[in-house]
């Protein structure tokens, strides 16, 4: 699996995969959410470009009516839940995280490479208000998603505004608006320096970047035209948490590797893409596009956004109504 996009999960005797999760006794206030209709919908592509990470085949999926955010969540009311709840994530914990070396400053923040991606380094005290190390700050991103958040600190936050995370059948379902074929939220069309529909990155990976876009990290949440339903950077932007463990449904020896160390590991599914991805080395930020990262892992480039089964307004116990009928291709 190309790296590009993430840092490989947490390597480690101090690694906490499967940690408890705080009970969480305040509530704090979704955001503005869409009305998902459900029905007969499917997930993957027939078309795969990645077929290491699992991408087909198309599966039949059930998705219930459910609401969904239209925008990731931001610094800001993550700031929000911290002040809350006394909440202390994984990164913080673990004491470092994984930042994208364009991002840094101070380069000798950098405690070493992650891995065989000499652009990702873990960087002692990174963590989501200080997203590059102790020399940085979120004061003039609050607009902006919030990131260094694991998969347990997502699961916590959703608990919180009395939501959860989305399966990756519904966040589909919501990206494509529906049961439609489209490659894209937007359709069809492949972004261009000239015709720009989501943060990615310009020019030629890792060395360059034309921030045609106008950005090299982050963008703010709202960038960028939404769906037609009201959706904001299903595309590109940020990786986004989704509540489904990491598989590939294959019967070749490399699915089968990957998918003994997705168990060992806990991984867990993202979508969407983010800021460092590009047609020519890591084209996720397709709709189709999926990867797997330890539940503990946190990075520069990982949030993540909130679904609900009722109207937030009404507080009650969320479930994934989302299920994928295994056996039927489509």
């Amino acid at each position: 699996m190309s790296e590009c996009c993430s840092a490989a999960g947490r390597e480690g005797e101090h690694s906490r995969i499967g940690r408890d999760h705080p009970v969480i006794t305040s509530r704090g206030k979704p955001a503005e959410v869409v009305a998902v209709k459900g029905g007969e919908s499917f997930v993957g592509t027939n078309d795969p470009v990645i077929a290491a990470d699992g991408e087909g085949p198309a599966r039949r999926a059930i998705v219930g009516d459910f609401f969904l955010e239209t925008e990731a969540v931001t610094n800001a009311r993550f700031a929000d839940f911290v002040a809350a709840t006394g909440y202390v994530t994984e990164a913080e914990t673990f004491g470092c995280a994984a930042v994208f070396s364009h991002l840094l400053t101070q380069k000798t923040n950098a405690a070493q490479s992650v891995g065989a991606t000499p652009w990702w380094v873990r960087v002692p005290g990174a963590i989501w208000k200080m997203p590059e190390g102790p020399e940085s700050s979120i004061d003039d991103r609050l607009d902006h998603p919030v990131t260094q958040v694991s998969w347990n600190d997502a699961v916590a936050f959703a608990a919180w505004v009395g939501g959860r995370l989305p399966t990756e059948a519904e966040w589909e379902h919501a990206a494509r608006g529906g049961n439609r074929r489209r490659r894209y939220p937007w359709g069809d069309e492949e972004p261009t320096d000239e015709k720009i529909f989501c943060n990615i990155w310009q020019g030629h990976f890792p060395h360059c970047n034309s921030l045609a876009d106008g950005f090299l990290g982050t963008a703010p949440v709202r960038s960028f035209a939404p769906t037609e339903d009201g959706f904001y950077n299903f595309s590109g932007n940020v990786w986004e948490w989704s509540a489904d463990p990491f598989r590939v449904r294959s019967l070749s020896r490399q699915a089968k590797m990957r998918n003994q160390e997705a168990r060992k590991n806990v991984d867990k599914v993202l979508k969407g893409g983010s800021f460092l991805c590009h047609t020519s080395y890591c084209y996720r930020y397709r709709i189709a596009a999926r990867m797997g990262l330890s539940a503990d892992s946190a990075s520069s480039n990982a949030g993540f956004r909130i679904a609900y089964d009722n109207h937030p307004s009404d507080v009650g116990v969320q479930r994934s109504q989302a299920v994928e009928v295994m056996s039927t291709p489509v």
